[in-house]
């Protein structure tokens, strides 16, 4: 597979191309072993059930550490009486947290069209100043849905673009407010900061790699639909990335895409602790079994499972600008600040 495709999220609130279900009937992995436990089940109930519980089985990232039969057993315990594919959502949602990967979830068919249609006026888009000494400040917030992330590239874009044109000599890169959604959009905003490269890989269960390259400045995979970033000036800047407790998921695969880098620092504190990518499974009545697929490794080849601890510890109790003052002091140390 040549990088991740299209909407392999790293985080399960964001816009996700849907897998198809498994779309057993009862002979799957559990198969009717399962049947006792819910003898009171429709057999549409059943069917729904025994669907999604196949599909976690079968492309879980933790599937090899999970007590199947147990599992199973307790989801159609749990809902031994339903009727209905709604009236075993409860138990695919305790399916999904036995699981215990940190990152997996289930949304019913309400939330998933709330989740796959923000509407696009809610998009909050990236901004950017030019701070003292030639430092360049750019926020990157969570972008919910490649389906909203041309806008969001652009404006990134525009302003990378303006900052580099006031001769800005070093980077902040902040995703302290990035709790996730999709990361490609923030990685194509960042592109021509960032580097062209394979700047990290998703890492399934079998050890499969799928890069996460871009060219220039722009995930491989986007390319013809987002198109080039335009060249730094100066290319190959010092960058510092601020991180905090927020920064999850989408924020996190942005961080990890940093880390190796030449010439880079992280500042502020640890993160959320879900580097992990997620997939989402279209049920028959448009629900959505949210997996964690894979883990995510950083151009080192360093695997990350939990917070990604900050180079420069500073606890927020100092104050929300105290990391942005430290890593603006750490770039003007650099070479390419100090000959500016």
């Amino acid at each position: 597979m040549r990088g991740w495709p299209r909407g392999l999220s790293s985080t399960a609130l964001g816009f996700v191309v849907l897998a198809a279900a498994v779309g057993c009937t009862g002979g799957g992995a559990g198969g009717d072993a399962d049947a006792a436990p819910g003898d009171g089940m429709s057999p549409k109930a059943r069917t729904y059930l025994t669907s999604a519980l196949d599909t976690m089985e079968k492309h879980s990232l933790v599937t090899k550490d999970v007590d199947w039969p147990k599992l199973r057993q307790d989801a159609f315990t749990e809902a031994r009486k339903a009727q209905t594919p709604s009236e075993t959502y409860r138990a695919i949602r305790q399916a999904v947290r036995d699981l215990n990967d940190r990152h997996s979830t289930f949304y019913d068919p309400e939330q998933a069209d709330e989740s796959l249609n923000a509407p696009a006026e809610d998009l909050i888009l990236p901004e950017g100043r030019r701070l003292a000494g030639g430092i360049a400040h750019l926020t990157l917030p969570a972008e919910p849905s490649d389906r909203v992330a041309a806008p969001y590239v652009r404006s990134a874009r525009a302003t990378v673009a303006a900052l580099d044109g006031q001769g800005v000599c070093g980077w902040i890169i902040d995703v302290r407010s990035n709790n996730g959604g999709d990361m490609w959009g923030p990685l194509a905003a960042v592109g021509s900061v960032l580097g062209d490269g394979t700047v990290g890989n998703a890492v399934y269960a079998d050890g499969k790699k799928s890069p996460w390259t871009l060219t220039k400045g722009t995930p491989r995979q986007y390319l013809d639909t987002w198109g080039p970033a335009k060249p730094l000036t100066r290319p190959a800047p010092p960058v510092a990335v601020l991180t905090s407790r927020r920064t999850a998921s989408a924020g996190e695969a942005v961080t990890i895409a940093f880390r190796g880098r030449p010439d880079t620092r992280t500042f502020g504190e640890a993160t959320t602790g879900v580097p992990t990518a997620n997939v989402s499974y279209e049920q028959s009545d448009g629900a959505l079994v949210i997996l964690t697929v894979a883990r995510e490794t950083d151009r080192t080849g360093r695997t990350y499972d939990g917070p990604i601890e900050a180079d420069v510890e500073i606890p927020e109790a100092r104050g929300y600008n105290e990391p942005l003052t430290e890593a603006a002091a750490w770039l003007r140390k650099q070479k390419a600040c100090r000959s500016s």
